[in-house]
């Protein structure tokens, strides 16, 4: 964590304590992520419990307290998607990209898979995102074809 990051995001809240959200997303925007240090950093200097920020963090699917992958894949689990076989499709692509049991991004910080209810395209299914373009009707083939293609275009 760089502290002149924070300073600056400091400089905009220092005297508005409802903004608990808008320092979330601004230290996100700066880091990618929401660093444990940079919370208690905010904490301390805006006399603001840290369990302020975890929690609304921790409620609201748009932050994140883990670094992502530079490729972001979505795979939809809903209910068309998994009848039409989504599960093996999510587990072969995690295998493929050597995603650890329980971790959603790659050790070499290349891809973050997550698994999402529904994104809204049942007659496509089962379907995938793959920074933010839609890959549906999804086989283990076109999955690995999507890595590949996603691998190429924002490689690390």
């Amino acid at each position: 964590m760089t502290d002149k990051k924070c300073e600056q995001i400091l400089e905009k809240y220092h005297k508005d304590k409802g903004s608990v959200i808008s320092i979330l997303q601004d230290i996100q925007e700066s880091f990618g992520y929401i660093p444990e240090d940079a919370v208690f950093w905010f904490a301390e200097r805006l006399n603001i419990p840290a369990s302020s920020f975890f929690g609304a963090a921790t409620f609201y699917a748009q932050f994140y307290l883990k670094p992502r992958g530079k490729n972001i894949i979505t795979a939809c689990c809903g209910t068309a998607c998994h009848v039409k076989g989504s599960a093996p499709i999510i587990n072969r692509v995690r295998e493929d990209l050597k995603i650890p049991h329980g971790e959603t991004t790659s050790s070499d910080g290349k891809f973050t898979v997550e698994s999402v209810a529904c994104v809204g395209a049942c007659s496509i299914a089962p379907v995938f995102i793959g920074n933010k373009k839609v890959f549906g009707k999804m086989t283990m083939e076109k999955a690995s074809e999507m890595i590949k293609e996603l691998d190429k275009v924002k490689g690390v």
